[in-house]
């Protein structure tokens, strides 16, 4: 008995709802539609005297319903308890009352001809309508199966930089303090008022880039490439290795701030330094026959991803992202996007640039956002320090291979550290100073937390972007502050205080150092800190020695011309 009643149940309901309406009897019904036919066709019956009439005949209906209230009272509980033939032979034995829909168009239909001629429809003709008697199913719902978010971790590091192309070399030069700004050697800079730069005196391009393109690259280019190659070396990306990947889910997106500026401007350094415009016109339209032909394609920002993708025959996602000095962190979490969505499962990122020529000196001269101490090259950039005058301009490329964890695992990777995510924001204020109260860089900080899951107590090591400009260099102290303020094991430093301002390269290179602080668990001191800047809490900043620190969560920041904001945040792989 129980089965039955929790089989027919929901149809017992059904079907008791459907037959509320109780028969007047087949004699009843006949007799009460003649006679309502003829009163509502009757002329001289008035409009309140046919409601009358059919307001009787609904009452004689209700005796005859009420009547048949134990009829119906023990269909209902022979219904709930009988076999589904009997239910269905049951039901067919009762009929809808005729009298509800014939009242229903007597009053409804005037009303609703007019309105339906007003709206163009058809009008409603006051017969009965089809009432759908199946009970409505229920929807199944495909729930989407629940997915495990796919990880990010580090497994290569490859760099150019002013301090060594090493990723250890470099990272051991910072940790001694080690300074890579000195006089700007490629080229005659005597009339510029800085002559200093964090400028790489040589490197080598044999075994990296073949000597046809070597001699036609751009250098931001082909310091792109080698860092690029490294990374993979680093990653023990051997070429068996190379072989067994899947080369459409293999990317790279490595970016520039100021692309192929030599490339281009070879031919026009004699304008560069005459600064007459309108005769650089003339003698381009008389010279143009002596530009170099690759002037376009080899200046253009992303043909360093496209040549790297090309070398080494990955055919995933490739592209550059140019945003000032934010470029690196936007291509690291946007490389890191690709895997996580799983368009990718390895991922080269970062950036590269290389602006120490005429054009680019002269270009942030007139800035006024260079150090002029020229006669000591080793301390002129001091990022928080109170004498600080400006930043010092800085050249190389940084790259790092992000992986899919399982990825890595399978082929037995070594992992360095867990990319955790970032944010990005933009300060829409001004070209080049920060907002005054810092919400832009606060939104992007807290952005960042947010989506890597991280809390702000967890974060206690931080490579701010710091550059040494008087304004910058505060604004983001005080961003900082307000963010990560109370958490007592809070360490700051600037890379750039030993290696210079590296442009769209000093994110990747930058995070280079936060991969090797968790890696090494030591932290690289602030060089030429002497005098901290007012209101600066020196006990959160980095002295000038390297301190033993074990970073939980390290938050790297960069920060680029036209408001652009970036966090990017790694831990160690757990």
């Amino acid at each position: 008995m129980a089965g039955s009643t929790s089989f027919s149940s929901p149809l017992c309901t059904w079907l008791v709802a459907a037959c509320m309406s109780v028969t007047c009897g087949s004699q009843d019904h006949r007799t009460s539609a003649h006679a309502f036919r003829s009163s509502s066709s009757s002329s001289k019956l008035t409009t309140s005297r046919r409601r009358k009439l059919l307001l009787s005949k609904c009452n004689a209906s209700s005796v005859a319903a009420a009547s048949s209230h134990s009829l119906s009272s023990r269909f209902v509980a022979s219904l709930c308890g009988s076999s589904f033939q009997d239910l269905m032979n049951s039901c067919l034995a009762f009929e809808p009352c005729s009298q509800y829909y014939t009242s229903n168009g007597a009053f409804r239909s005037r009303a609703l001809n007019r309105k339906q001629r007003r709206l163009g429809r058809p009008a409603y003709s006051g017969e009965p309508m089809a009432v759908a008697v199946q009970p409505a199913k229920e929807v199944a719902t495909k729930k989407k199966p629940v997915t495990k978010q796919r990880r990010v971790v580090v497994t290569g590091m490859g760099l150019v930089s002013p301090l060594g192309h090493d990723a250890d070399v470099f990272y051991n030069n910072l940790l001694e303090g080690s300074s890579g700004i000195s006089e700007i050697e490629t080229f005659d800079c005597a009339q510029f008022p800085t002559r200093i730069a964090g400028e790489i005196k040589s490197f080598s391009t044999d075994g990296w880039v073949s000597p046809k393109f070597s001699k036609r690259m751009d250098k931001f280019m082909l310091y792109m490439l080698i860092a690029g190659k490294k990374a993979l070396a680093d990653g023990g990306i051997t070429e068996y290795v190379m072989n067994e990947l899947d080369k459409a889910k293999c990317g790279v997106l490595i970016g520039s701030a100021m692309g192929g500026m030599k490339i281009c401007s070879d031919h026009l350094l004699w304008i560069i330094y005459a600064q007459v415009f309108n005769d650089a016109i003339e003698a381009l339209r008389v010279s143009y026959r002596k530009m170099n032909p690759f002037c376009v394609p080899f200046a253009t920002t992303n043909m360093g991803s496209a040549m790297l993708a090309m070398d080494i025959g990955w055919m995933g996602p490739n592209y550059s992202i140019s945003t000032a000095c934010a470029t690196s962190n936007f291509c690291i979490l946007n490389a890191a996007n690709h895997i996580i969505r799983g368009e990718a499962d390895v991922m080269l990122c970062g950036g590269s640039d290389a602006a120490i020529i005429p054009i680019g000196l002269g270009g942030f001269v007139a800035c006024r956002a260079l150090s002029q101490r020229n006669d000591d090259p080793t301390r002129a950039s001091r990022p928080w320090d109170k004498s600080r005058d400006g930043f010092v301009m800085g050249e190389g490329a940084g790259v790092l291979l992000l992986e899919e964890l399982e990825h890595a695992k399978r082929r037995g990777a070594n992992i360095y550290a867990e990319f955790l995510g970032g944010s990005f924001t933009c300060d829409a204020y001004h070209m080049t100073e920060p907002r005054p109260d810092g919400s832009g860089v606060i939104l992007c900080i807290e952005k960042a937390l947010a989506q890597s899951g991280v809390s702000k107590e967890e974060v206690n090591y931080i490579n701010a972007h710091a550059t040494s400009t008087p304004a910058g260099d505060l604004k983001e102290y005080q961003a900082l502050m307000h963010c990560f303020g109370k958490n007592p094991d809070l360490k700051v430093n600037s890379t750039k205080s030993m290696i210079g301002h590296l442009l769209g390269a000093s994110g990747a290179v930058e995070a280079i150092a936060a991969v090797q602080a968790i890696r090494t668990g030591w932290v690289h001191p602030n060089i030429n800190l002497e005098t901290p800047d007012e209101g600066v809490n020196p006990s959160v900043l980095v002295g000038a020695k390297k301190e033993r620190l074990d970073v939980k969560a390290a938050l790297s920041n960069s920060f680029g011309f036209g408001g652009h904001n970036s966090s990017i945040i790694f831990a160690p792989y757990k």
